[in-house]
């Protein structure tokens, strides 16, 4: 199987940056329902992530939930303190991210130059050794521990993070 540029992109910044991680291939998964039977063979929590803006698209926000949680965006927006979200378009996602729908990722701030992006991360991931997301392509997964999403990746790409409570 050939490796887009995007995807060894991310390879090659976690080895640079001390990342360990384990990788899974897989067919194209666009749902957290279809990422299901994965879900149960990792044994770690498969994180949701919605690419989202303020109402008038001036502000954009990365969030990374667990996966059987319902986004609530009047609560999310309260907690983060700005207008009602939204779920921000296509357009910005590769512009900011260099990613596509269903491809979301953490992993995606990696390419998010000017920091055009808020991360917030869903206040119950903090108590899983490790998290899985998409290496910013739907045909793979890595699982990564969750302290150097937050410890190593985030410092790299000079991104900091918000923690919300979802109800689940």
């Amino acid at each position: 199987m050939e490796i887009s540029q995007r995807e060894q992109n991310v390879y090659d910044i976690l080895e640079k940056i001390g990342v360990e991680y384990k990788l899974y291939r897989h067919e194209a998964i666009y749902t957290i329902a279809a990422a299901e039977e994965l879900d149960r063979k990792l044994e770690v929590p498969i994180a949701k992530n919605l690419f989202l803006s303020t109402r008038h698209g001036q502000e954009f926000y990365l969030l990374t939930m667990m996966g059987h949680k319902k986004f609530n965006t009047g609560k999310v927006s309260k907690q983060v303190g700005v207008p009602r979200m939204t779920f921000a378009g296509e357009d910005k996602m590769l512009e900011f991210l260099d990613i596509l729908p269903g491809s979301v990722s953490p992993l995606g701030l990696l390419n998010d130059k000017n920091c055009n992006v808020n991360f917030i991360l869903d206040e119950d991931l903090l108590g899983y050794e490790y998290i899985s997301v998409h290496p910013c392509v739907n045909t793979a997964t890595v699982v990564i521990k969750t302290k150097d999403l937050l410890e190593k990746i985030l410092p790299y790409c000079n991104h900091s993070y918000k923690t919300v409570i979802l109800e689940g």
